[in-house]
């Protein structure tokens, strides 16, 4: 059956593929064939018999009938509307032109003299001929798409936002019945990227190609743009979010068609663009079996389970069916928040869905006794450790509270995890933890050594960390600030002109993070491939044009919003990295790859530990810093973006590591 399915989807789409002179031509056939049907079939029911004509003149005379309709069909563009589309106004218009060439043929029958044909059949031939073509029409309409769509009557009311919409396809046909239903919008044109579709009338709106789009905007004195694009068209939203960028309208777009339940799209669906849909990349899907190894029928904890990652990552791990989520939280109110939304997804399950038992856990992973008591009362399979400070400028200037949070919490983790068997931890880590140059990214990799040092000692416990840059619209993140600087009227604020940034979506990240953990032996860095940087004056710009607002600067001074550069930050870089060294290789999942890293021995990086946390009781700051320039390879400390000049102390890495495979 489902090959059959699929057979009459791939044949359904031959047909809207095909080129649109192909199909005109094999409308005009299939009406002369129903329309001389429609002629022969009334002329024998007035005769009440099997009418054969035995006068030439008459069989001339009867096959002008559907030719003159054929013709008037042409000469009123009926053939232009688009068939899967046709709206009653299409069928009013057949009923029309079926009038109006009866009309004419009539006159030709009355002037011939011909007694052959019945007055009497001309207007029964009307009613016929005009009922067979709307039956067809709506027949073929069927074919192509699973239901027809009708209109309301369009109304052309000059205090509506004009606006265009992009996609002619089922999305945007939806969403121009929504429009007039609400009645604050006036749609003036499709534009649309298929060939077939150009100059042809979608709902009686016309169809133009992307050329023309700029061209309307100006003439048409367009302020919004809504994008009408299926999720599996992403590559060409992206490429049409970019080409629209340039131009002074708003964009608004629908969500992916398959995120709808109902299948319906409408106004109320549209929204702002979200950067995602520019930075992110074309979807690679993901392994069914690397997604469950961990996590189907699994008692879980995610730490950090109210913050961005770890709430993405309750997400994903909840479609997995485990046993059990266990959400670990220092913040009640994130907390509380991620067990609603969890419990209301839940709810929603069908009766027969896998029961799923979900505990909030409210503390600090630096609290050992309720991280052992949770470990060993919900009976934890896997932990996936997001708890931590990232924000770079607060833990620079808190780097007792970061490293204490961030160091000491992972070995927490690590600790309890491996004194109680936990059969896999998975570290999140970020980029900025390869050759750092502020508190947080060294704490993050001395965190990762942490994690090395226990995998390195022989333990049941697989411990494995996942470094990725930055996710979008994550909590402090930099297109949460730009959004609401433009909602504000602005400056934008960007820190340097030649800043960049690697991005990517928070599900993808998640979902990339669990994958990555499911392939670990013990003590591997995966790395999530990020794609290319993004320059961070590139994204304001973009921002601020999808709003559709102008960047004021010395080009445009009579602009909306402007761009202030505020210099980086303590201990920002211009560009981030991912990798320490090159002993880099691929794994079964296109967008991983495993790295090879240095790291300390147990017995140093306990001894280092012990230091660091004698360092952090007395507050002795220059002992903290030494010892991070000795243990975090590559550590180059920064203020307020200047490189520091660092100790000549011999990194202890560099002479008691090995490379784990």
């Amino acid at each position: 059956m489902p090959e059959e399915a699929g057979l009459k989807a791939r044949w359904r789409q031959g047909l809207l593929d095909l080129p649109r002179s192909v199909k005109r031509l094999a409308l005009v056939g299939s009406d002369l064939v129903l329309l001389s049907l429609a002629l022969w079939g009334s002329i024998s029911l007035r005769y009440g018999i099997y009418y054969v004509p035995d006068d030439w003149n008459v069989v001339l005379l009867m096959a002008a009938a559907p030719v003159i309709t054929v013709a008037v069909f042409w000469w009123s563009g009926l053939y232009r509307l688009v068939t899967r589309y046709i709206s009653y106004r299409g069928t009013i218009q057949i009923f029309a032109g079926v009038a109006l060439s009866v009309l004419v043929w009539a006159l030709l029958v009355f002037m011939s003299g011909q007694l052959g044909v019945p007055r009497s059949s001309i207007l029964l031939y009307g009613f016929v001929a005009a009922g067979l073509i709307a039956l067809s029409r709506q027949a073929a309409g069927l074919v192509l798409k699973s239901a027809g769509i009708s209109y309301p009557v369009f109304s052309a009311e000059q205090d509506k936002k004009q606006v265009i919409i992009y996609g002619a396809g089922q999305m945007g046909v939806q969403l121009l019945q929504s429009l007039r239903s609400a009645r604050d919008r006036q749609a003036i044109g499709f534009v649309d990227l298929s060939p077939s579709l150009w100059g042809q009338y979608v709902g009686g709106v016309k169809v133009y190609r992307p050329e023309k789009l700029e061209h309307l905007i100006r003439r048409g004195g367009v302020r919004e743009v809504l994008l009408a694009l299926p999720g599996s068209q992403r590559r060409e939203r992206r490429q049409i979010l970019q080409d629209l960028e340039r131009l002074p309208v708003e964009v608004k777009v629908l969500p992916a068609y398959e995120d709808f339940a109902s299948g319906r799209v409408g106004v109320a669906d549209l929204r702002p663009v979200d950067v995602g849909e520019l930075l992110g990349r074309e979807p690679v899907q993901p392994s069914l079996e690397l997604l469950e190894r961990n996590t189907k029928n699994k008692s879980i904890l995610v730490t950090g389970a109210g913050g961005s990652i770890g709430s993405e990552l309750v997400r994903q791990i909840l479609k997995q069916s485990p046993k059990r989520v266990v959400l670990f939280d220092l913040s009640e109110v994130a907390l509380y928040e991620i067990e609603m939304e969890v419990r209301e997804r839940l709810d929603a399950l069908p009766l027969d869905a896998p029961m799923i038992d979900i505990v909030a856990v409210l503390g600090s992973v630096l609290d050992q006794s309720l991280v052992t008591e949770t470990i060993k009362a919900y009976g934890v399979e896997t932990i996936y450790h997001a708890a931590a400070y990232k924000h770079v400028p607060i833990v620079e200037h808190n780097p007792i509270a970061g490293l204490n949070n961030n160091v000491f919490g992972a070995a927490v983790i690590a600790d309890c995890a491996r004194q109680y068997n936990v059969e896999r931890v998975v570290f999140i880590s970020t980029d900025k933890a390869v050759r750092p140059t502020n508190i947080m990214g060294a704490s993050k990799r001395l965190a990762e050594l942490v994690l090395q040092a226990h995998a390195a000692d022989g333990s049941k416990t697989v411990f494995t960390m996942v470094r990725f840059g930055n996710v979008l619209d994550s909590s402090g993140s930099v297109v949460r600030r730009f959004r609401k600087q433009i909602q504000n009227g602005g400056p934008v604020t960007v820190t340097h002109k030649d800043i960049e940034r690697f991005f990517m979506s928070i599900p993808e990240a998640a979902e990339l993070v669990i994958q990555a953990g499911a392939m670990a032996k013990g003590g591997e860095v995966f790395v999530l491939h990020m794609g290319e940087p993004v320059k961070i004056e590139a994204l304001a710009r973009l921002m601020i044009h999808l709003s559709g607002l102008e960047v004021r600067d010395e080009q445009t001074p009579k602009g909306d919003i402007a761009i202030v550069y505020t210099g980086l930050r303590p201990g920002e870089k211009l560009y981030e990295e991912l990798l320490i060294g090159a002993n880099t290789t691929g794994t079964e999942h296109p967008r991983i790859w495993q790295s090879g890293e240095p790291f300390l021995s147990p017995a140093d990086l306990a001894h280092e530990l012990d230091v660091l946390r004698a360092a952090m009781a007395a507050r002795d700051t220059q002992t903290i810093q030494a010892l991070l320039l000795r243990t975090v390879e590559g550590y180059q400390p920064r203020s307020d973006g200047a490189p520091v000049v660092t100790s000549a102390v011999e990194p202890a890495w560099s002479n008691a590591t090995r490379t784990l495979h």
